[in-house]
């Protein structure tokens, strides 16, 4: 992969995962506690010796680019690197990146410069494991300009994504961006045996792009106001280029929606995950917090992650995540909840806390009850408060918490009185 360079997307507003993303982008949102989005693309490409990557960020970006500089710091003896290219305004662009393939045209004056064969183009905010030596390695067979990567997907699925139909050589010859159920005959691909007898036969983008160097120049030239891969370069290039489609069929969530944020996360913490946090040969990396154990004291503990520094006295936690530094006080239970942790545990002294008026006690107080919930960095939940959406509501906001597709939101830095029912 020494040919090859990685430009990896920060994302937009990212206003179907709000309020998570009000604070932060997208992918510098939490992740099992312990992680966030950008952590796997990133350790991806460390874990297949891709070794320089950019990491382009516009929106919200200010954690999200202090976590990169903080985590990925590579020997100076060596070629590797993971540099921010932050949105700018400049003499030749006075505009704001317009979409995913403008925020690659607008950066390509600073990657350039690096002696390169081919670019590899990644979301900030997917949750998966690949082997991008593999992936080169398909895209170079193949004689590809362009090789997409794309997950095969039943017809209820289809029309979430945009829909990719190949011939038998896996050339790729048209693009329907998220076709109605009604429109997908003849849509249909070659996939494998067990893929068909699942009846995933549509061959979705999973919005991962290698480029030939000059042709990701050329699509990117051609016309400066086709601004996003999906809807514009991609259907071009397959008119024009050889476009190819490399199968996967592991696991792939699209971090996009407050449902699939909290889906994939509670699914992390099952018994027999599809995603395995726990692979030792293709780890995922972070920030080296140097935090110590967490303390589980007279708890019960059932189908649930625990990250470091958090401590459950006299708690019940079921099916939940809980992030760094959570604190759960006597009597209180967590079911079915991710928890993003906090910055610092209750009783540090105030004065030496992190961000402005911070809540004095952020956990969750003694005997409250908080279920089907995700409850944001530094939240603070009184004693006796009932957070379980009893009524069902699917959509709703509050005085400090939202319902998003039926999960009850609390925001960071929210304060829950005490007695609160949601």
């Amino acid at each position: 992969m020494r040919d090859t360079l990685a430009v990896i997307l920060g994302g937009g507003a990212g206003s179907r995962l709000y309020p998570l993303t009000a604070h932060r982008s997208k992918p510098a949102v939490p992740l099992a506690g312990k992680y966030r989005l950008i952590d796997i693309p990133i350790s991806n490409c460390i874990n297949s010796e891709l070794l320089r990557m950019f990491v382009v960020t516009q929106y919200n970006s200010a954690s999200l680019n202090r976590h990169v500089a903080r985590t990925y710091r590579f020997d100076r003896f060596g070629t590797g690197f993971v540099t921010i290219l932050a949105a700018e305004q400049t003499p030749g662009s006075h505009d704001w990146y317009q979409g995913t393939a403008d925020a690659v045209r607008q950066c390509l004056k600073h990657i350039d410069p690096y002696p390169h064969r081919r670019v590899l183009i990644l979301s900030g905010d997917q949750l998966y494991r690949m082997d991008f030596n593999t992936f080169a390695a398909h895209h170079r067979s193949s004689w590809a300009d362009l090789t997409v990567a794309t997950i095969p997907v039943t017809a209820d699925q289809a029309p979430g994504f945009g829909i990719l139909k190949t011939d038998a050589d896996g050339i790729i010859t048209q693009f329907h961006e998220k076709p109605q159920r009604d429109q997908l005959d003849g849509l249909d691909s070659p996939v494998s045996d067990a893929m068909r007898e699942q009846g995933r036969v549509y061959l979705a983008s999973m919005g991962i792009y290698m480029f030939e160097r000059d042709v990701l120049r050329e699509v990117l030239l051609a016309d400066p106001d086709e601004a996003d891969f999906g809807h514009q370069i991609l259907p071009a290039a397959i008119a024009s280029r050889r476009v190819v489609s490399y199968p996967f069929d592991g696991y792939w969530s699209d971090i996009g929606t407050v449902r699939s944020f909290y889906d994939a996360n509670i699914a992390l913490a099952g018994p027999d995950p599809e995603f395995d946090l726990y692979d030792e040969d293709a780890p995922i990396f972070t920030n080296a917090r140097m935090l110590p154990p967490a303390k589980i004291q007279d708890a019960r503990v059932r189908h649930s992650m625990i990250a470091e520094a958090s401590v459950v006295t006299h708690a019940t936690v079921e099916d939940s995540v809980v992030g760094i530094r959570s604190f759960l006080s006597g009597g209180s239970v967590l079911r079915r909840t991710v928890m993003l942790g906090a910055d610092y545990l209750p009783w540090r002294d105030p004065g030496r806390r992190p961000g402005l008026n911070p809540p004095l006690a952020p956990g969750v107080g003694p005997r409250s009850v908080v279920e089907g919930a995700i409850v944001d960095k530094n939240v603070q939940i009184g004693a006796d408060c009932r957070i379980t959406n009893e009524a069902g509501v699917q959509e709703a906001d509050g005085d400090g918490w939202f319902i998003r597709d039926g999960i009850v939101v609390l925001p960071k830095n929210a304060i829950v009185p005490d007695g609160t029912v949601i």
